[in-house]
């Protein structure tokens, strides 16, 4: 017993001290992404391209979890949701923010119920990484489902 009265405080002081590993935050990762403005031949205008850092780019493929606000746009689709970082009067589309601060989900099944603006929801999927197609978002999950 006096052994134990010994260890204890060494014991409390080793797991205090344990690194605790947590998922990492995706919108800060996003946000390490840079943007070039170039030339679209195609349609003739200038658009920005993302250049994703190496951080990124070990997503891609990969299945994450990204919690963020739900933003509603018309499509024609019930099963793609857009999740943003901001609240829709600080986003990507109506507030400023940058494209990094925005992914579309492409749902594996139709929500079970309806979603408000702003409502915060967590979104599990395979992360697409988009370099190239001005038609669609830079950060994209596939086979995606609402965790909530």
């Amino acid at each position: 017993m006096k052994a134990f009265k010994i260890i204890l405080p060494y014991l409390v002081l080793l797991l205090s001290t344990a690194t605790v590993i947590k998922e990492p935050d995706i919108w800060a990762l996003f946000s390490k992404t840079r943007f070039t403005e170039r030339l679209n031949r195609e349609l003739s205008m200038y658009f920005l391209y993302p250049t994703f850092p190496d951080e990124v780019k070990a997503l891609d493929g990969k299945e994450i979890i990204l919690s963020g606000f739900y933003i509603p746009l018309d499509f024609d689709e019930d099963r793609t949701i857009i999740i943003s970082k901001f609240p829709m009067a600080q986003c990507f589309f109506c507030g400023g923010a940058g494209s990094e601060s925005v992914a579309v989900a492409y749902l594996q099944n139709k929500p079970n119920k309806r979603f408000k603006t702003d409502q915060i929801i967590k979104v599990k999927g395979t992360l697409t990484l988009n370099e190239k197609d001005v038609d669609e978002l830079n950060f994209i999950l596939k086979n995606a489902k609402i965790i909530e």
